[in-house]
């Protein structure tokens, strides 16, 4: 029959609504909510995210700014901007978007964002508060996780989810809110990687299968247990003569054999991506809030 498809177009779209809502209530205080981007080089995947963040806010309500620096910025301009930044009222929210160019060290610049205003949640401040339970934003990725499958009722409680791959966007910080001693979460959290041994049997373990490994068609049907929930959080280009670009985006996850085991997983794209950014929406108005007394 196939597995049941988790897509996160229909659920970010009412999150966006949810947060339009959120928006208006701030203006009638006279306040509308702020977000500004800041970007080092031209990398491609970021320049089209970062535009795609920008027509979100305005879908929404929230004003929004990208400031594209040279690839040569050094870390002094980059950190007068950011204080400027912390010290400026009219502005809630801040990112800067990832990768950075090698020459910078990207703690040493995420360690510079003002924490108040960290909707992205990667501040080591907001690290450790998640780790000990009282995070002040969740980053935008793991949220969106877990708020899909919320809203398509995938209860986690008491269920053993395997998260492939552990970077600090993705993996780790999704392992920890998972493992929080709240309602709706509760999980047992495995987090594993391409180096584990035995790597097939771990992932066969789990109720719930998180791929975040980067790599376009790593998990195969035989990696994952009959019944389990999907969800593939990878963004791959691979190449296709078909497309007008020459490339496609894929997951981490062989979907088309995959959803024969699965009993319900995510698409890529229009799965995880459009509830990223959404929830990226949902930290802006948060911080405004929080900020103005909202």
């Amino acid at each position: 029959m196939g597995a049941r498809l988790l897509e996160g177009k229909p659920v970010a779209a009412q999150i966006r609504n949810e947060i339009r809502q959120g928006v208006l209530g701030l203006s009638e205080r006279g306040v509308r909510p702020a977000l500004t981007m800041i970007r080092v080089g031209e990398d491609p995947g970021s320049v089209v995210y970062m535009r795609a963040k920008a027509k979100a806010c305005e879908e929404v309500g929230i004003r929004s700014a990208i400031l594209a620096l040279p690839r040569e910025t050094d870390e002094q301009t980059l950190k007068s901007l950011l204080k400027g930044i912390s010290q400026d009222d009219t502005i809630h929210g801040v990112i800067v978007q990832l990768p950075l160019p090698g020459h910078l060290d990207p703690l040493r610049i995420l360690e510079l964002v003002d924490p108040r205003k960290d909707v992205d949640g990667f501040h080591p401040l907001n690290v450790g508060r998640l780790a000990m339970g009282d995070p002040l934003f969740l980053p935008a990725t793991p949220s969106g996780i877990c708020e899909l499958l919320a809203r398509n009722s995938v209860a986690l409680e008491g269920t053993h989810v395997v998260i492939l791959g552990r970077s600090n966007i993705v993996g780790k910080p999704l392992a920890s809110y998972l493992s929080l001693k709240r309602t709706g979460l509760n999980a047992t959290v495995t987090l594993c990687h391409s180096f584990s041994r035995g790597l097939a049997d771990i992932t066969r373990s789990g109720d719930v299968l998180v791929a975040a490994v980067g790599s376009a068609g790593f998990v195969t049907a035989s990696m994952v247990s009959p019944g389990a929930v999907v969800v593939d959080v990878g963004t791959n280009r691979v190449p296709d003569q078909n497309a007008a670009s020459g490339t496609k985006l894929v997951g981490d996850v062989r979907f088309d054999e995959v959803k024969e085991v699965a009993s319900a997983i995510t698409p890529v794209p229009g799965g995880v991506g459009p509830m990223t950014v959404a929830m990226l929406l949902r930290n802006t108005l948060q911080a405004c809030g929080a900020l103005t007394g909202g």
